[in-house]
C-alpha cells in the first residue's frame, strides 16, 4: 500500500510541475539614428503618430493624450486592430511605457505586453538610440498552446514589430 501511495504521490507531483501557465517572454531592440535626440524625440513622442514611420500599421489613432491613461488604436497592414495605453510619460527623460489595452491575436500573437521607449544620446551629438524593451505573454495561456499562439511565435511577432518600427523611424529621421 506504501508502494502505491509513492507512485500516486510522485505522478501527481510530476503532473503538476508541467501543469504550469505561460512564462513572460522578453524582446529588446535599438537602433542608433544619425540625427540629435531633440529631432528623434520630435517624431516619437507623440503616442497616436505611431503610424507615421512603422510600415506593419496602416494607420494609428489615438486620443491625443501624451501622459498616463492616454490610448491609442493600431490598425494593422492585415486590417487587424489592437488598443494601447500609456502608463508613463516623461517628456525631460524622452522616454515612455505603454500597455495592451485590448487584445488581438491575429494582429499581435500576445494576451499582453507592456513596451518602454526611450531615446538616449548617441556616440556623437549628431546621433541618438533608441530602445523599445518589451515584456508579454503568448497569445494562448493555455498549457497546449498552437503553433501560432505559443512563446516562440509571440517572441517572433514582437521582435518583428519592433524591428520594423525601428527601421522605419531610421529611414525617416535619416533623409
Amino acid at each position: 500500500m506504501r508502494h502505491i501511495m509513492l507512485s500516486f504521490s510522485f505522478l501527481f507531483l510530476s503532473w503538476q510541475v508541467h501543469a504550469h501557465g505561460p512564462t513572460p517572454q522578453k524582446s529588446k531592440e535599438s537602433v542608433t539614428i544619425q540625427a540629435p535626440i531633440a529631432k528623434v524625440w520630435t517624431e516619437l513622442k507623440n503616442f497616436d503618430d505611431i503610424a507615421n514611420w512603422h510600415s506593419d500599421l496602416k494607420k494609428s489613432v489615438g486620443d491625443g493624450k501624451n501622459q498616463s491613461g492616454g490610448l491609442r488604436t493600431l490598425t494593422f497592414q492585415n486590417d487587424e486592430t489592437l488598443t494601447e495605453e500609456l502608463d508613463y510619460y516623461n517628456e525631460a527623460e524622452h522616454e515612455y511605457s505603454y500597455r495592451l489595452k485590448t487584445e488581438n491575436t491575429k494582429a499581435l500573437p500576445t494576451s499582453s505586453h507592456t513596451v518602454d521607449v526611450k531615446v538616449a544620446a548617441g556616440e556623437t551629438a549628431d546621433s541618438s538610440v533608441v530602445t523599445i524593451k518589451s515584456r508579454f505573454y503568448r497569445g494562448d495561456t493555455g498549457n497546449t498552446p498552437p503553433e501560432n499562439l505559443s512563446d516562440e511565435a509571440a517572441v517572433k511577432a514582437m521582435t518583428h514589430f519592433f524591428k520594423n518600427g525601428l527601421n522605419g523611424l531610421k529611414a525617416k529621421l535619416e533623409k
